[in-house]
């Protein structure tokens, strides 16, 4: 893996091509271009904020120091990176078939530079989050520098499952479509639009010790916690989130690699 990791920063370059292309060819075609960046989350973050704030009244679960509508989006907009990623990967040799077996680089410059494209995008969605922090009456402190920590942590468990994925979905065609079933029910098993201290308190143990398998809830917690100190993770989680990100990177190689015959053979 990190033989096959160096040969990837060797052709960076590519890399970069590859994630320009890509923004590119997602923004020529629209009248609004960047714009719809912002434009998505707002409107999504807007319609969970009034069915769940207003009337399921989950204000009342908002952590202290800010209102409901910041917990929210800040959620939402990592969710949405995850999301957009996830779903996509599953396209991501499919789509570059023909580059793939003509130019002379690492196979895995593909998927990460899928990857690396879904970055920009989070990056070009922030002002949505800095626009609610001050409608949301947020309060700037040192616990935002764990915001890009989570964002190191996301940016590792992406690439591992765009690996995995990218490679599974050329031989199971099946995969596609079994990846989103899970995505829908990730979103509302991740503490996105609820705290975790919720799943806590109601849950029942058995249940919690699933819940807090999954990598994204204690990368939510770290985003939820630049802006909440309260909702930092605790030892525990966040030993969990971090052992299961590096886990998946490493598995998604291993099988991005132990495919790749079987994929260029497809493709």
């Amino acid at each position: 893996m990190a033989s096959r990791a160096a040969a990837v920063w060797q052709r960076r370059e590519v890399l970069g091509l590859l994630i320009r292309r890509d923004l590119k060819v997602k923004y020529q075609q629209s009248i609004l271009g960047y714009f719809w960046t912002l434009l998505e989350p707002l409107a999504f973050a807007g319609i969970y904020w009034f069915v769940f704030g207003v009337l399921f009244g989950s204000n009342r679960h908002a952590p202290k120091g800010g209102d409901y509508i910041l917990f929210l989006v800040s959620g939402f907009l990592a969710w949405q990176w995850f999301n957009s990623n996830v779903a996509e990967s599953t396209g991501a040799l499919r789509k570059q078939a023909k580059l793939i077996t003509t130019m002379k680089v690492p196979r895995e410059v593909f998927p990460i530079g899928m990857v690396g494209a879904k970055i920009v995008e989070f990056l070009l969605s922030l002002p949505v989050l800095v626009v609610f922090f001050f409608v949301g009456h947020g309060h700037l402190s040192a616990d935002i520098l764990w915001f890009p920590v989570a964002m190191a942590m996301q940016i590792v468990l992406l690439t591992g499952v765009t690996l995995m994925l990218s490679s599974l979905n050329i031989v199971l065609r099946d995969v596609e479509r079994i990846v989103r079933i899970i995505l829908r029910a990730m979103f509302y098993l991740s503490p996105v639009i609820y705290t975790y201290e919720l799943v806590m308190q109601k849950a029942p143990e058995a249940v919690k010790i699933i819940y807090q398998l999954n990598p994204m809830v204690g990368i939510l917690q770290m985003y939820h916690s630049a802006f909440f100190p309260s909702e930092f993770p605790h030892t525990r989680l966040l030993v969990i989130s971090v052992a299961g990100c590096l886990a998946i990177l490493v598995f998604g190689w291993w099988i991005f690699k132990k495919l790749e015959p079987a994929v260029l053979k497809e493709l």
